[in-house]
Formats: structure tokens, C-alpha cells, sequence
């Protein structure tokens, strides 16, 4: 048992081994989450669906980031998930990311899934669920099926009031406009 102060300011609690590991780990979810909701935000600001992702490795450094480009693109593969795994396959001259954590605005869809499976992601954390295409709880359970090569740890519903505020916010704008 030991004494932690989780933020700056905030007071000290008394936790065991295993809560303090789960009180760390979830401090830094919600941290890299915030940074996920800013690469969402540069989606809106061009017209894109605000979805973000990060990619943090092991030691806690950021790897890439991406927001979804498919109309500034015209590419349907990009995702922001997508976009965030090539630059940082990219960046590390290898297409495996197995000490890499994937903080995502929205649950990934079937495509985003696979490719971390394909890219042997370690873990994903995710904020807004996702019941029309989700692929990690939703409707699916892509990273942790067992009939799969990989499987990866995910943890959904990290700031996920924050996340699913923008996704409506900018379809509601959409319907307000007459363009969805």
C-alpha cells in the first residue's frame, strides 16, 4: 500500500499495487484521449467526420497522429486510425506496432480493426462507441477474436461524453446545412 497524488493539486489516496497501476494507466488514457479529441478537432475544422487517433508506444512517446481525410483525400481507407498507423509504420521502418497503444475518438470500424490486427497493435482505448460500424465491442469483437492470428487489449469509454459530443455536433451542422 502506498500513498498516490494521481494529478498535480489533487489528494493523496491510499492504493495497493494493482489500483495504483490501474489509476496510472487511466490517468494516461484520458491524457492521450485529450490529444486524440484535438486531432478530431482538425478534422471538423476541414470538413471531415471528428474522429482523431494517437499512437503512444511502451515508454509513453508519441509515434503519429491522424484525423479522417476521406473527403479532403477522396481516399475511403482514410480513416483516422489508418492515417495514424502508416505514418508511424512509417516513422519506425516497420510495420509492426505490438508496443504501440491506439487512443481513438470513435470505436474503429472493420477496416480500421484489421489493420491493427495486421499491424499487431498492443493495445486500443477508444471513446465513443460506435452501433451502426463498431468492430471492437459494437458489433463485433475484431481485436479480441480468437479465431484471429492477434488480439489486443481495448478499453472503450475513455472520455466518451467529450467524444460523442463532437461526432453530434458536426452532424447535426451537417442536417442544419441540408448536406446529410
Amino acid at each position: 500500500m502506498s500513498e498516490v497524488r494521481i494529478f498535480p493539486g489533487a489528494p493523496k489516496v491510499v492504493m495497493n499495487d494493482e489500483a495504483k497501476q490501474a489509476s496510472v494507466t487511466g490517468a494516461m488514457d484520458i491524457r492521450w484521449m485529450w490529444l486524440a479529441l484535438i486531432e478530431a478537432d482538425k478534422a471538423a475544422a476541414v470538413g471531415e467526420v471528428p474522429v482523431g487517433c494517437v499512437l503512444v508506444d511502451r515508454d509513453g512517446t508519441q509515434l503519429a497522429s491522424g484525423f479522417n481525410l476521406r473527403e479532403t483525400c477522396s481516399d475511403p481507407t482514410a480513416h483516422a486510425e489508418i492515417v495514424a498507423i502508416r505514418r508511424a509504420a512509417g516513422a519506425r521502418g516497420s510495420w509492426r506496432l505490438d508496443d504501440v497503444t491506439a487512443y481513438v475518438t470513435l470505436e474503429p470500424c472493420p477496416m480500421c480493426a484489421g489493420a491493427m490486427v495486421n499491424a499487431r497493435l498492443g493495445r486500443l482505448v477508444y471513446g465513443a462507441s460506435d452501433r451502426k460500424a463498431g468492430a471492437c465491442n459494437s458489433l463485433f469483437s475484431i481485436g479480441e477474436d480468437t479465431r484471429l492470428n492477434h488480439r489486443f487489449p481495448i478499453t472503450g469509454g475513455v472520455l466518451e461524453m467529450e467524444c460523442a459530443d463532437r461526432l453530434s455536433r458536426f452532424f447535426s451542422s451537417l442536417r442544419t446545412r441540408g448536406n446529410k
